[in-house]
C-alpha cells in the first residue's frame, strides 16, 4: 500500500510505502478499548481525600465518664458515628495507573493507523511550515487540505510556528511521535504527519 505525499499546496509531490504490519493491522476493539482505559487511568490525579477520625478536628477528651451516666459510653467527639466525626474507608489518594506490554501499546495504535489510512483520514505533508506564529495560517492550510479543523498535528517539537498556530483552534491539536497516543488517534478524524514525523511513527509500529 502506498500513500501520496503532498506539499502545502496539497499538490501530491511523492509516494510513501506503508509498511505491510500497519497496512495488512486488523481492527482489534478489545485491545483498543484496554488501551484506552490504560491510558486514562495514568491521567487521573487520584487526589481525593477523606478525612479519618485522626484527621478531623475536635478534642481527644472523652465526653463523660464511662459508666454510671446511663448513656451510651463514648470516647471521642470525632468518633464516625457522630456527625462531624470521622469517615470510616472513605477515598484516600492513590495512582490509578497500571503497566501494559509495549506490544500491546504498539498493537492498538497500529490498529487504529491502520482504519484511518482505509479511510482516507490519513495525510502526509512533506513539510508542514508557516513563516510565523498565526491561527489563520492553521486555518488557511486545514481550507487548502479541505478538511474541517477536527484534525491532529503530527510533527517535531522543533516546530514551534505550527504548534503555537494550532493550539487556538478548538477542535485541532499538536502532537509529537513520542506523544502519539491512543485517545488523541481516537478522538480526531483527520491524521496531519510531515513525512519526518510519519516515517519515525512507521519504524515504531512495524517492530
Amino acid at each position: 500500500m502506498e500513500l501520496n505525499i503532498v506539499n502545502m499546496k496539497n499538490e501530491p509531490i511523492d509516494k510513501v510505502q506503508i509498511p505491510d504490519e500497519i497496512a495488512e493491522a486488523r481492527p482489534n476493539k478489545a485491545l483498543v478499548y484496554e488501551l484506552v482505559r490504560n491510558y486514562q487511568a495514568g491521567g487521573r490525579q487520584g487526589t481525593h481525600a477523606t478525612k479519618t477520625r485522626g484527621l478531623v478536628s475536635g478534642s481527644g477528651r472523652k465526653l463523660w465518664k464511662q459508666k454510671g451516666t446511663g448513656r451510651a459510653r463514648i470516647g471521642s467527639v470525632r468518633s464516625p458515628l457522630w456527625r462531624h466525626g470521622g469517615t470510616v474507608f472513605g477515598p484516600q489518594p492513590r495512582d490509578y495507573s497500571y503497566k501494559v506490554s509495549s506490544r500491546k501499546r504498539i498493537a492498538a495504535l497500529r490498529s487504529v493507523l491502520a482504519a484511518k489510512i482505509k479511510a482516507n483520514a490519513v495525510f502526509i505533508v512533506d513539510e508542514i511550515q508557516f513563516e510565523k506564529i498565526q491561527t489563520r495560517a492553521a486555518i488557511d492550510f486545514l481550507s487548502t487540505m479541505q478538511l474541517s479543523d477536527a484534525a491532529l498535528f503530527i510533527d517535531s517539537s522543533k516546530n514551534t510556528n505550527l504548534q503555537l498556530s494550532v493550539r487556538n483552534l478548538e477542535h485541532a491539536k499538536f502532537s509529537t511521535v513520542a506523544g502519539f497516543n491512543i485517545v488523541d488517534a481516537l478522538k480526531y478524524k483527520h491524521l496531519i504527519i510531515s513525512k519526518q514525523a510519519f516515517n519515525q511513527i512507521a519504524k515504531i509500529l512495524a517492530k
